[in-house]
């Protein structure tokens, strides 16, 4: 895997990484194997042909949230974590919630290089977007989080983020009559509903609903010769014959692996800091350092900045960028545009959210606390 010239490292900004991790910040858990990546292939051919062979790499974003193995959607679950997303007295400041690192307004990212979280602490990764996450197959930049019912409990304790723990966060909604009545609803037959597990599932179960389809590949893939123009199809070309498409397949155009980032060149130091191993962190293997998890590609356009840094703010230079550090090529100006243009089609229907009004809190609800720890969580 280490060998291989891959474009891969586009990262998407924000964050959760959730929290999809949005400062990376929660405690390991058990993390999932890598998929395999598809070998590269080399587009050719004209219309249907160049269409046929990018059907077999890619797949559309499905219109409707995937059912999650372990967490029936329902309506009741769903709203209710809806509520939790944006439910900033999780934090022990009660400033933070999860969108504010993911906010669904801004394609599912906060516009920052590493997000600020707790005392104005600032953490040491870029938040990715929490658009289309659930087809990603683990979460946060090294994979830690096996799914987002993990990756949500993370946020909350991490001390540079919600600066929370599970205890103060279930006393929270449970001093809070409505939350006692959603949580009956969503998990119905439990004997006591408001649990941190119960709250990380229903934070789940509505981030799972946050998908993107009606991208203009995707109408493209399906048959609308019109949705993309000879720029953004002769992009596909090149980006799969360069071999993009090995890291940035299926429905995410990414998310399904882990790859170094330097193959063959080691970006600068501020892209790519010495300091920051990648999953190294996680598995202890001397193989895992600088590897960390594909990034999705879906919605690249509107998620800068760019790498687990965050310090790229165009798309065109991370994908010069990326020519180096995984091609040990210098693409020409004309493959950059093309391959960017491309990826521009990537962008799909933003979900449409409206903002939950939230219960009060009562007399027994812990009140906030501004204070700074003297120790930020790893991120």
């Amino acid at each position: 895997m280490k060998s291989l010239r891959l474009l891969a490292w586009l990262a998407v900004g924000s964050a959760a990484a959730a929290c999809s991790g949005a400062g990376d910040g929660a405690p390991d858990g058990e993390e999932p194997e890598a998929t395999a990546s598809p070998a590269q292939t080399v587009i050719t051919g004209e219309g249907p042909a160049i269409r046929a062979q990018a059907a077999a790499l890619f797949e559309v974003v499905p219109a409707v949230a995937p059912e999650l193995a372990d967490n029936p959607l329902t309506d009741e679950k769903v709203e209710l974590g809806k509520m939790l997303y944006f439910e900033p007295r999780l934090s022990s400041s009660w400033l933070i919630s999860c969108n504010t690192c993911h906010n669904l307004s801004l394609g599912g990212i906060d516009l920052m290089e590493t997000s600020i979280g707790h005392g104005w602490q600032k953490g040491p990764r870029n938040a990715p977007t929490v658009l289309n996450a659930v087809f990603n197959l683990a979460q946060f930049w090294d994979g830690r989080a096996a799914d987002l019912e993990e990756q949500a409990k993370g946020p909350v304790q991490a001390s540079v983020e919600m600066a929370s723990d599970p205890d103060r966060a279930i006393a929270t909604l449970r001093s809070i009559p409505e939350y006692r009545d959603l949580f009956a609803k969503a998990f119905p037959g439990e004997g006591e509903p408001v649990t941190f597990d119960n709250m990380a599932r229903a934070i789940e179960a509505f981030e799972a609903t946050l998908v993107t389809p009606g991208a203009p590949f995707d109408r493209w893939l399906a048959g609308d010769d019109a949705a993309m123009t000879e720029l953004q199809v002769k992009g596909l070309e090149v980006f799969v014959s360069k071999g993009c498409s090995a890291c940035h397949a299926g429905v995410n155009f990414g998310g399904e692996g882990y790859f170094s980032f330097g193959v063959v060149q080691a970006p600068p130091e501020e892209i790519r800091p010495a300091g920051d191993l990648g999953r190294f962190s996680v598995t202890n293997t001397e193989a895992d350092q600088y590897v960390f998890k594909s990034p999705s590609l879906r919605n690249i356009e509107i998620t800068a900045p760019y790498f687990h840094s965050g310090k790229v703010w165009s798309l065109e230079e991370a994908v010069s960028i990326m020519g180096s550090a995984q091609l040990g090529a210098v693409l020409t100006t004309d493959e950059v545009t093309a391959i960017t243009a491309f990826l521009e089609t990537l962008t799909g229907r933003q979900p449409q959210v409206e903002y939950p009004v939230l219960p009060p809190h009562t007399a027994d609800t812990p009140l906030p606390d501004v204070s700074v720890p003297t120790e930020a969580a790893p991120h």
